[in-house]
């Protein structure tokens, strides 16, 4: 089984791998120079983290077909640590972040991806789409019209090329008609080239020049949560987003232990902390890409493109590479969200738009994830909350009231279970009927102390019964209406 698992990753998808792992190199160039120069280090560092990533994730990954490098959201993290204390100390961080990161893999933290709801999802790919836009944008702003001729030129190619042939990527074919077009035609537009000197050697292993204390690990540490906590996030969701598109499940913890290894080696290989990428992820399915193979290809293509091709490398047009990101852009936007905003719960559309709204707004992934999650299960357990109700019967025979409460009773709602008691009725006796009730947490378990002492001071005899084994345990446990010392004590004060 294990032995088919892995032929199927490796060689069940060799041609379409490796095209797209070719193509996924190319996009990875300039974007890993790019991040390199936010978080304010060379573009060698950015380089060197997205083969190194690449490679280990391809091998220890969860998530096959996806994509991790140096990426953007990691890189605003690291600016003011890279300004302050320098390359070594980042280099440490990234160390650290790895450590973190494969501890979580191993507590198994990637299971917590379940308590994230399809609409925050939805939002959290729509604000990626929208954030991949934006950042070609400077591309195209006071340029000449050289520039938008070649990127139109490059959608057409991108849209209309699988019409002719649909074995080769067309992203790869733009690519390389627009960087031959430049070049024989001369045109004066922005290349590769531009954005800063590409290495010319192989990463060599070092270890971070830091003094080993626990001043650097102060340092250090609140660096590393963040990038621990964002590369998570981004690469979790991610996986998630080409589960959908592939339709074939990942291995969440394995994923956050092979994120924390690749960083890992990252670091000691000079290395920036990097995560999923969502838009290489999807360049790479949208051409074909399944296996790790592609993974493979794409960290071990752009090492090799970067040291031994430099030259050539160097004259790719960036609007090209701008035609292939709008084209994932596009791509990416869940198009069909905008129409079900006229369907879906008003709830899930505000959970949506909020997270597109704070992910755009901050340019922080994190950020949105959790405004999201929060507002998702505030307005969850308000419609749980709803669901839960008390009924009551007076027995004038025996002058007894029972109450029967129906549903989850916990912080949202034990509220509303007090305000359904008459604690003022002038009867003999009350029974709290909690047969069809379950009982969450300490505020529900509160509430029903308060209700069975407040009757008590009426002067009714209170019964408690029906209470399930979960609910019994926990009110055993925190619950004081049962204990009688503590009954008089609390109706001495009073």
């Amino acid at each position: 089984m294990l032995l088919s698992s892995t032929r199927r990753d490796w060689l069940g998808n060799v041609r379409g791998d490796v095209l797209a792992g070719l193509v996924v190199a190319l996009a990875l160039i300039p974007e890993a120079i790019a991040f390199s120069i936010i978080a304010g280090v060379d573009p060698k560092v950015g380089l060197y983290a997205s083969f190194c990533i690449a490679v280990i994730t391809a091998f220890l990954g969860g998530r096959p077909g996806m994509i991790s490098a140096a990426t953007g959201a990691m890189a605003l993290l690291m600016v003011t640590l890279v300004k302050d204390y320098g390359l070594e100390y980042l280099l440490a961080a990234t160390l650290l972040t790895g450590v973190i990161q494969t501890i979580a893999g191993y507590l198994k933290l990637g299971e917590l991806m379940r308590f994230v709801s399809r609409s925050v999802v939805t939002g959290f790919v729509n604000a990626l789409a929208i954030l991949i836009f934006m950042a070609q944008l400077p591309e195209l702003i006071d340029v000449t019209w050289h520039v938008y001729a070649v990127a139109a030129a490059g959608l057409g190619i991108i849209y209309l090329f699988p019409l002719i042939n649909k074995t080769i990527p067309s992203p790869l074919v733009a690519i390389l008609v627009l960087t031959t077009v430049s070049v024989m035609l001369g045109l004066d537009i922005r290349t590769v080239g531009d954005l800063g000197e590409l290495p010319d050697t192989l990463p060599l292993f070092l270890w971070p020049d830091v003094p080993l204390t626990l001043e650097t690990l102060q340092i250090i540490l609140p660096y590393s949560v963040g990038l621990a906590i964002v590369g998570l996030l981004e690469s979790l969701m991610t996986a998630t987003i080409v589960d959908d598109l592939t339709d074939t499940p990942s291995d969440k913890s394995r994923e956050c232990k092979a994120q924390g290894i690749a960083n890992i080696g990252a670091g000691f290989l000079g290395g920036m902390a990097g995560c999923a990428m969502i838009g290489q992820s999807v360049i790479n399915v949208k051409s074909g890409g399944r296996g790790r193979l592609s993974t493979l290809i794409a960290g071990t293509v752009l090492l090799l493109l970067v040291v031994f091709f430099e030259a050539q490398v160097s004259l790719i047009p960036m609007a090209a590479l701008v035609a292939v990101m709008i084209m994932v852009s596009i791509g990416t936007f869940n198009w069909g969200s905008i129409k079900d905003l006229q369907t879906m719960p008003l709830s899930s559309n505000i959970v949506m738009v909020t997270t597109v709204v704070v992910v755009v707004w901050t340019h922080n992934l994190a950020y949105g994830v959790l405004a999201g999650v929060l507002l998702a299960a505030l307005f969850f357990a308000n419609r749980v909350g709803h669901f839960m109700y008390v009924s009551s019967d007076l027995d004038d025979a025996t002058d007894t009231r029972t109450y029967q409460v129906v549903g989850q009773v916990f912080f949202a709602s034990a509220e509303k279970m007090l305000e359904a008691l008459d604690f003022k009725e002038a009867v003999s006796d009350v029974v709290v009927d909690l047969t069809r009730a379950h009982f969450w947490d300490i505020t529900a378990v509160g509430a029903l102390d308060k209700a069975v002492i407040k009757f008590r001071r009426e002067g009714a005899q209170v019964e408690v019964r029906g209470l399930n084994e979960a609910s019994e345990t926990i009110i055993d446990r925190f619950g004081v209406h049962d204990k009688p010392e503590e009954i008089d004590k609390i109706l001495g004060d009073h």
